[in-house]
């Protein structure tokens, strides 16, 4: 049985002229014990995803399930299996660390005797300064404090909304290796991400842009599915290239990647005849290279598309 089955979901905000669609008839299963990511930018529908299967929010159409039980019949019994961290810090900011995840025990009728060795990993780090208010802790140590206080009554399922949004790349490493010592415990992980870079230490991944899901597939299968060649192209007159090559027939986009645009050409051309075309435009110090594609590229293809 998966351990989480949406079909069909659609939700709106607002209402006549100014009604903003979230969600636009979204499906998708997750397998139990799977880390699947959501993956895509700001406003794409994550939170409301999110909100809508942690029982928080209720759907306009289509339906839900979370450990086989209905997020709206049966909201009771997935808020005892469910842990969730939403994305902006939301613990009580004047509690120590202590006395926040003792709270969160209570609640759950548990306390972090009973299921420290679930979360020992993550909360030794933090166990040093136990005794500090959460508000004083840095953006890492929050996140740590966070995951800890969803995981404290042993949850089957744990949503992360965007978890690693506004903290260092060491705590983002670090985090993304406590997810996968959780999910060697069973617990199935959804973590929803406008990181690109994050979405290849998932086990399956969907791909969400205004409210649709792209694709739904294998990190290595979404690349494999990028069939067009892909070049990267840089000059000392980056704009001027960008604008010129966006003129051109036979390239079907071009987008600026780190130092390079990465150009999607309509067809193959060999490495020789398009440094010469590039030249033709006199930029002599042009640098051409083929590249394969990465998640970031397929899913720009796919949004445009």
């Amino acid at each position: 049985m998966s351990a989480v089955i949406v079909e069909n979901i659609i939700k709106t905000y607002g209402a006549k002229k100014n009604v903003v669609t979230a969600l636009n008839d979204i499906s998708f299963e997750v397998k139990k014990g799977e880390l699947f990511g959501i993956i895509g930018p700001d406003g794409a529908g994550k939170t409301s995803l999110f909100r809508i299967l942690t029982t928080l929010l209720i759907a306009d159409k289509g339906k839900a399930a979370v450990d086989g039980f209905d997020v709206v019949k049966d909201y009771k019994e997935i808020r005892k299996r469910v842990g969730y961290m939403p994305g902006k810090f939301s613990l009580y900011q004047d509690l120590s660390v202590e006395e926040n995840l003792e709270f969160f025990a209570t609640i759950f009728n548990t306390s972090i005797e009973q299921n420290y060795d679930l979360i020992k990993d993550i909360y030794r780090q933090i166990e040093p300064f136990k005794k500090r208010k959460a508000g004083k802790l840095s953006g890492g140590m929050k996140q740590k404090l966070a995951l800890s206080c969803a995981l404290i009554h042993r949850p089957s399922v744990l949503f992360l909304d965007e978890p690693t949004t506004g903290v260092d790349a060491v705590s983002r490493k670090e985090f993304w290796e406590m997810l996968k010592k959780l999910k060697e415990q069973g617990i199935t992980i959804l973590v929803s991400t406008p990181y690109m870079d994050e979405a290849g230490l998932c086990d399956e991944v969907a791909l969400i842009q205004t409210g649709k899901i792209l694709s739904i597939n294998t990190p290595q299968g979404i690349i494999k599915d990028f069939k067009k060649p892909l070049w990267a192209v840089k000059s000392s007159d980056m704009l001027r290239l960008l604008n010129e090559m966006q003129a051109l027939d036979d390239v079907e986009d071009i987008y600026p990647f780190g130092e390079y645009h990465h150009v999607l050409l309509k067809k193959e051309y060999g490495r020789e005849q398009l440094v010469q075309w590039i030249r033709n435009y006199s930029h002599e110090d042009a640098v051409v290279q083929k590249v394969e594609p990465d998640i970031e590229d397929c899913f720009i293809s796919l949004m445009k598309n």
